[in-house]
């Protein structure tokens, strides 16, 4: 009977031992902490005022089925103050884009971006390179609206 007790207080040791050194372990490589951390905070990226700047040069591609809407769009621009000789107007490489979007290249541009936006009556901003430099100048100021499916008649 206590070759039996021996053993059992052997295996609970054993047991007990293989837990701290397991845990001892994991803390002291920092994979586990017993500290107290609170939860992430989700903050919103602020974002530029919209303003309203006509010295920006802007380029509408049409980027749906429907003809005209280029045009249409130019003419807006044109009532909100942009002169004509800023603006050109055509055909993008696709027909199936969903939102239409103002696009700006620099950060500092989002304001005007959103200006314009809010010109045409409501459109996504996002900045990106993509449309950079397409008036031969990347120091140009330049802002790109791309209709979407949104625009059209059907959408």
């Amino acid at each position: 009977m206590r070759g039996g007790v021996v053993l059992l207080w052997s295996a609970i040791a054993t047991i007990v031992l293989v837990t701290i050194g397991v845990f001892g372990t994991l803390f002291a490589t920092g994979r586990i902490t017993f500290s107290l951390t609170s939860a992430p905070v989700a903050t919103v990226a602020p974002t530029a005022d919209p303003v309203l700047d006509t010295s920006y040069k802007v380029t509408i591609l049409n980027a749906t089925p429907q003809e005209g809407l280029a045009g249409t769009m130019s003419d807006t621009l044109v009532a909100a103050g942009w002169s004509a000789d800023d603006i050109t107007a055509g055909g993008a490489g696709s027909e199936d884009f969903a939102t239409t979007t103002v696009f700006y290249s620099d950060a500092a541009d989002e304001g005007a971006a959103r200006g314009l936006a809010e010109a045409i009556g409501g459109a996504a901003v996002e900045l990106s390179d993509a449309y950079a430099g397409l008036w031969g100048d990347e120091t140009v100021k330049q802002l790109v609206i791309v209709i979407g499916l949104d625009r059209t008649d059907a959408g």
